[in-house]
């Protein structure tokens, strides 16, 4: 298991990491399905990490269906959850509004039933018009066909000076059509409206590890996702260990090139990856190795070479490229070794 101070590298596991941890804090879009469909292999993985005594707990910072809803469809791609299963960034946003405005106020909801559930959870009241007298202002992605008119509805109230609130900031969202805009472009409209700043509850941010470990009663959770500025920045912040998955946004250029806030515990393929142990990479002279590649810096750019699990040479170029970048951001030329690698 890995130490999180630890992030020159990625990190080992000689145990299977689904009995390494008792609790997988697993994000949605882009780790377990893709818009309506499940992503390969994962029902399968997480059918057997369940079987072994893992909890799956599934955190969302999408804020647009209500958790009986996510643990319907979870049931329908053949992967059994309940509500209680399911934790969402509407979730954390309630309960930071309901810490903030008298019990029963109204607040104005800018997204879809997800919020509204989570409202009445903590005792409050949604409500449809900045004219409601709302005592706050919540916004959450509410679908491709949210009506433009919200956003307007939703400027009004915060230049009466209304509390405004965000369940998240992520400026895209996967879809099966490719990556869309998320409920973090629609909260830029509402800015550059009021020029006012959003209290923002989702991940990567404390509340919604909050709300996480409150619903869950993880001991020692890992945290899979497929973005690094929300998933993987937000374990790191909560100092939870992570596995980042390369089935959404991420990909593996990224990867090389996050900062130490955005580098993961663990990297692999897919929901796999939680059914083995991680492999060490093993430092040497001017080259990191992992399985069958060495990884180095040549000529100012990441060469590696070898065969074998691609993974594994992503591994060991991700601890070239920490290791060069220190806390900052990789400025190597990868494109080479990422070709040599499989991992284009």
């Amino acid at each position: 298991m890995s130490h999180q101070q630890s992030r020159t590298r990625p990190g080992s596991s000689g145990t299977v990491l689904s009995e390494a941890y008792d609790t997988a804090l697993l994000d949605l879009d882009g780790v377990v399905y893709t818009g309506g469909r499940a992503i390969e292999h994962a029902a399968d993985a997480l059918g057997v990490a369940r079987d072994g005594g893992m909890h799956l707990a599934y955190v969302t910072n999408n804020a647009l269906r209500t958790p009986d809803a996510v643990a319907a469809h979870l049931t329908e791609l053949g992967i059994p959850a309940e509500a209680s299963d399911v934790i969402t960034s509407a979730q954390a946003v309630a309960r930071l509004i309901a810490d903030q405005v008298p019990a029963g106020a109204r607040v104005l909801v800018i997204g879809g039933e997800g919020l509204k559930v989570a409202l009445r959870e903590r005792g409050l009241v949604p409500v449809d018009s900045a004219d409601d007298s709302p005592a706050a202002v919540v916004q959450g992605y509410g679908g491709p066909d949210l009506a433009w008119s919200r956003f307007a509805e939703a400027s009004y109230a915060i230049r009466r000076g209304v509390p405004w609130f965000a369940s998240n900031t992520d400026l895209t969202i996967p879809s099966e059509r490719g990556i869309a805009p998320g409920n973090g472009a629609a909260v830029e409209v509402v800015r550059i409206a009021t020029g006012a700043e959003p209290q923002v509850a989702g991940k990567p941010l404390p509340p919604m590890h909050r709300e996480t470990i409150l619903r869950t009663g993880a001991k020692r959770a890992l945290v899979v996702g497929d973005r690094l500025d929300t998933d993987i920045e937000g374990a790191n912040t909560g100092g939870v260990d992570s596995l980042l998955v390369l089935t959404g946004v991420a990909d593996a250029a990224q990867v090389l090139s996050a900062e130490a806030k955005h580098r993961p515990t663990y990297v692999d393929a897919d929901l796999r990856g939680l059914l083995r142990g991680q492999p060490e990479v093993v430092e040497g002279e001017g080259e990191f190795t992992c399985g069958g590649w060495s990884a180095s810096v040549r000529g100012g750019a990441l060469a590696v070479e070898g065969e074998g699990e691609p993974m594994d040479a992503l591994r060991a170029l991700c601890a070239v490229a920490w290791t060069e970048a220190g806390d900052g951001a990789c400025g190597l030329e990868m494109g080479e070794a990422l070709k040599a690698a499989g991992l284009e």
